[in-house]
């Protein structure tokens, strides 16, 4: 299992744009890919499931990628983050 810990940096926190681009790239991989904020585990491939946690800026959420290409996909969610999903 691959484990990162991720901070929200756009300050419109996740709303529909990114959640898509989350699921969008978590749906390229094969492992099971989950994001987690407090006591909330939310399926990453699912758009609804990522919006509903309500993660603000500076929020930090915990990604865990399980499966063949594990390492792969949670640099490629990581990457998003990072780049505060192309929206600054």
């Amino acid at each position: 299992m691959t484990e990162k810990v991720l901070t929200v940096r756009n300050r419109a926190g996740i709303h529909a744009r990114p959640a898509a681009l989350i699921a969008q790239t978590a749906n390229k991989f094969s492992s099971e890919i989950t994001l987690e904020k407090d006591s909330t585990t939310v399926n990453a491939k699912s758009i609804m499931g990522v919006i509903t946690m309500a993660a603000g800026y500076n929020t930090t959420l915990t990604l865990k990628a399980e499966g063949t290409d594990e390492q792969e996909a949670a640099d490629a969610i990581f990457s998003l983050f990072e780049s505060k999903f192309e929206e600054e």
